[in-house]
């Protein structure tokens, strides 16, 4: 039936865009969320001609449809056992307009990148939900997201000015443009006169009038936004609010333009302390009269959750048991407007009740890391919870002035329960807490436990506090059964009307928001097994998604641990055919073609680097055959690396003889045959000899060089170029500076051709050579050793686990540096520079990011040697991952095609990097040479006299 629905969406849709794969349905049952549907296909359109064809396809073959942009949300809203609509990839748009006042978007476009693009003018989008470096545009909008400083009056709904949508019937409507108002009219009569007499209901009734202004003016996104029966008059204004937070209930938004706000550049944070919960409640009225922008309340558990992150205050260890805290920011766009209103803070600073003086930061990256745990916090707890269980988050609303009464009820009601780990903490300034517990869903009787405890929460919150029961993480599946509970009947027959008048079939998003089923927040719920250790601590929050380079082409890290634990679900049910299935198509769309960079783990709150267990997954998979060839490899690395040599002149000889593109087309036609065959490409070059160690007698000091193997083999593509050892030694020769190349160096590499693939045997013997190597060569670890490409660099800095303990004692005395930081810290001192280029452009390669310091001396040598240093906003992995590149050069142009289409829309002076293979691939993407850094200071700078 699957294969006969793929075939049926292959009528409206390219066969490469309709997913019916089982790896893709099942990568794709899962959001960020705890509940599970496997949908029958997963399509991509690329228009809006192809979703208005897709509303068409719903409705004839009464299939539903689900958007889905990056799948954060976590209350079910983004999961479906119908088609998924994946926005991901072709819905990135983002024009800053207005100066920087407004910026229209694509459902597509990640919200950290809209606020990137705005920077520049000083402004942002007002919603900041703590997922906003991964969330979408079409979430962040269709929940109604809001955050930490933007309260009510900020978030989507009160910052959209303008939105183009589809209807189910495929009309298509824009308020930006005026005509369409007339045209609703008249083309969408009956919805015109059905919201027009739903406002005229709401207006002419006092009660429910009153009640909508009074929920709305503290956060609330339970049911549909209300509001906008009275916050408007024309239904066309009235039906494009109310698609705001509609979760993708109603229709599809294409496009949207939006009001930003102030992005103040001077900031002040601290985290306050407090004796108890009631005494941190007590504060936030006081703080946010003195005009603190922001103000985030976390419990004692949740500080202990954060207390061994690294750079955190070492009180948060020492604090009593009832403590708590609040994060608290001020802005301004001056430093006189900031210091006005830390004077306020003073001002009442000693009635506030702290356990210490507030000490505040304007260090950007101390307020970087108070924000990054705060944000965090969520996965954080997930991270530790027991193996096999849910981490579920709850996000409700109370009046700020009963906080900590509502508080102290929810942790009475925990203790009833069983939840002895769970945590509070959330946006206090605006009575929006987040709760977080942990239970598995593996019996009846936890399913029953937890059922009993929400509807306890669903009384508190409703019938005590008349609070709201999300706040802003939308109602999805967890909250439909409760919306007439808080909002009663009148209000939730004018929500059912809403949906029956725009979506008669149910067609769209069915069972969220509007559900008759009162039990559907405890059904398809998430199976976790225990898998391994990074699987395991995994929740699947999609925070990683946006750093991975094989995203747009396979798997993403998070696709890749759910389809872990898929397998073995379906081990566990026996269901053998579909566990051989998923295992097979799991070799290269998990396997393969990850690059194992591990820039997934800067973007996510728990440091899981999938890369890492994808090299474990490769080093099991290896027969001892391959091991011992490896092995066998690394012991004759000369042998090797003179082979490499002779390939590469070879394929050089080729296409001096046949023409530039011979060797591209042999390499292509050998693929077809034997795929694992390397793709040539037309940045490979023959690397000049090594060069001859340096020495000055009037040098007062000096380094050992060691050349990684690929600058050793590869050269520069343009025949009158010198290659990047040649550049190095001239570099160091201009800065005065002695270098020393270990002799026989033919023999030796840093390991990552090893470590990659996961030839673990092959690794350790590699690093051990090349450890007692440069023991010898640096005088026992007396002189620095310089790397020239950084993914060497890093991969040899993290290479002690390898070693043998008397390896280790000579490691523990090296000092390893790459190009970057000797650039930095040792030639730039040294050196005359004699002109600068006028406009560059960085690529600031994966292990640069990872590794500390780095990527900021990186743009200061830039900064040094051009007027205009340009780096991406789309700048991440190229997806080389050394020769995975030449292997499957499919992942590369995915990886790198973003960067390019960024790239390629202005001229430069110069294009560099650190690392040959990355430097290749995007010379290949943009169509430009990169370089190494070297190579600009040797071009900016003046011999030595």
């Amino acid at each position: 039936m699957e294969q006969s629905i793929g075939n049926l969406l292959q009528s409206i849709l390219p066969a490469d865009r309709v997913k019916t794969e089982l790896i893709d349905v099942v990568a794709s049952a899962s959001d960020a969320g705890f509940y599970y549907l496997r949908p029958r296909a997963v399509v991509l359109p690329v228009n809006e001609d192809e979703v208005v064809k897709l509303f068409a396809f719903s409705k004839q073959h009464r299939i539903p449809l689900v958007f889905r942009t990056a799948g954060t949300s976590l209350s079910g809203q983004s999961v479906t056992d119908g088609i998924l609509v994946d926005l991901s990839q072709h819905w990135s748009k983002v024009v800053v307009e207005q100066n920087g006042e407004q910026v229209r978007v694509r459902p597509g476009a990640i919200g950290n990148v809209v606020n990137t693009y705005l920077k520049k003018y000083q402004r942002k989008i007002g919603p900041d939900p703590a997922s906003i470096n991964s969330a979408m545009m079409g979430g962040i909008i269709s929940n109604n997201a809001s955050g930490m400083c933007c309260g009510v009056s900020k978030n989507s709904y009160h910052t959209v000015k303008y939105i183009r949508f589809i209807l189910t019937d495929g009309k298509t409507y824009n308020t930006e443009i005026p005509t369409d108002y007339i045209r609703f009219k008249h083309e969408s009569g009956q919805l015109y006169e059905t919201l027009n007499n739903l406002r005229d209901q709401i207006v002419s009734n006092p009660e429910v009038y009153d009640r909508i202004r009074r929920k709305y003016k503290t956060k609330n996104t339970v049911g549909y936004s209300v509001n906008a029966f009275i916050d408007f008059e024309d239904p066309m204004d009235i039906l494009a609010h109310l698609l705001v937070g509609a979760e993708g209930t109603l229709g599809f938004i294409a496009e949207a333009v939006l009001n930003t706000v102030n992005d103040y550049p001077e900031k002040l944070t601290a985290i306050l302390y407090f004796n108890d919960i009631y005494s941190a409640c007590k504060a936030i009225m006081p703080l946010t009269v003195s005009g603190a922008e922001a103000v985030e309340l976390m419990d004692r558990a949740s500080l202990r959750s954060i207390e061994n992150t690294v750079g955190m205050p070492a009180i948060i260890k020492t604090l009593p048991e009832t403590a708590s805290a609040l994060l608290v920011e001020y802005q301004g766009n001056t430093q006189d407007e900031l210091q006005a209103r830390m004077a306020k803070f003073l001002a009442i600073a000693d009635d506030l009740g702290l356990l210490e003086q507030a000490a505040f930061t304007a260090v950007p990256y101390e307020q970087a890391l108070f924000w990054k745990v705060r944000k965090g916090m969520f996965p954080a707890v997930g991270a530790v919870r027991a193996s096999g269980t849910s981490v579920i988050l709850e996000d409700v609303a109370f009046p700020v002035d009963r906080l900590g009464d509502a508080i102290s009820d929810l942790q009475v009601m925990f203790k009833k329960h069983g939840y002895t780990r769970a945590i509070i903490f959330g946006h206090a300034k605006d009575g929006n807490i987040h709760f977080v517990v942990t239970q598995a869903f593996d019996t009846p009787a936890e399913v029953e436990r937890y059922s009993i405890f929400l509807q306890e929460v669903v009384d508190l919150v409703v019938k005590k506090y008349d609070g709201a029961l999300k706040a802003e993480h939308g109602t999805g599946r967890n909250m439909a059964p409760f919306v007439e509970t808080e909002w009663g009947g009148q209000v939730y027959h004018i929500m059912k009307a809403v949906k029956e008048a725009i979506d008669p079939a149910n067609l769209l998003n069915p069972g969220v928001i509007i559900n008759a089923d009162k039990h559907a927040h405890i059904k398809n719920l998430k199976e976790l097994p225990q898998v391994e250790e990074e699987v395991d601590r995994c929740i699947e929050c999609g925070f990683c998604e946006h750093k991975c380079p094989s995203r747009n082409i396979t798997l993403t890290p998070r696709k890749r641990i759910v389809v872990r634990r898929e397998l073995l679900n379906l081990k566990n049910k026996g269901n053998l055919a579909q566990h051989a299935e998923l295992l097979h198509q799991y070799q290269y769309e998990g396997l393969d073609t990850c690059a194992v960079d591990g820039l997934c783990a800067t973007a996510c709150p728990v440091d899981i680097n999938t890369g890492d267990l994808v090299k474990r997954l490769r080093r099991e998979s290896h027969s001892d055959g391959a091991n011992k060839l490896a092995l066998f490899t690394a012991k004759n690395f000369k042998a090797v690396y003179k082979t490499v040599k002779f390939a590469l002149a070879s394929g050089v000889a080729v296409n001096k003889v046949f023409g530039r593109k011979a060797m591209y087309n042999l390499t292509s036609g050998l693929r077809k045959v034997v795929p694992a065959f390397p793709l040539w490409s037309n940045q490979l070059a023959l690397a000049d000899e090594l060069p001859t160690s340096s020495f000055r007698q009037s040098n007062t000091h000096g380094v050992v060089y060691f050349p990684a193997c690929i600058s050793r083999a590869m050269g520069e593509p343009m025949p009158d170029q010198k290659g990047v050892m040649q550049t190095f030694m001239d570099v160091s020769s201009k800065a005065g500076i002695n270098v020393i190349i270990p002799k026989d160096i033919e023999h030796n590499c840093c390991g990552q051709i090893y470590s990659s693939k996961g030839f673990k045997d092959a690794y350790t013997y590699t690093v051990n050579e090349t450890v007692c190597k440069l023991w010898e060569e640096s005088g026992q670890g007396t002189l620095p050793i310089v790397l020239d490409i950084t993914s060497c660099t890093q991969t040899l800095s993290h290479c002690r686990p390898a070693l043998t303990d008397e390896n280790k004692a000579r490691f523990d005395a090296l000092q390893i540096i790459d190009s970057v930081t000797y650039i930095h810290d040792y030639v730039l001192p040294e050196i005359t520079i004699i002109k600068k280029k006028n406009s560059i452009v960085l690529h600031p390669v994966c292990s640069l990011q990872k590794m500390p310091g780095l990527e900021a001396q990186f743009s200061k040598i830039a900064a040094a040697f051009a007027v205009d240093v340009n780096q991406p906003v789309f700048a991440g992995c190229c997806g080389m991952a050394g020769d995975r590149g030449f292997l499957h050069p499919e992942l590369t142009r995915s990886a790198t095609k973003p960067e390019a289409h960024e790239v390629r829309e202005h001229s430069y002076d110069g294009y560099y990097s650190s690392s040959k293979t990355c430097e290749i691939a995007l010379s290949e993407a943009v169509g430009q040479n990169y370089h190494s850094i070297l190579m600009l200071v040797d071009e900016c700078t003046a011999e030595r006299g």
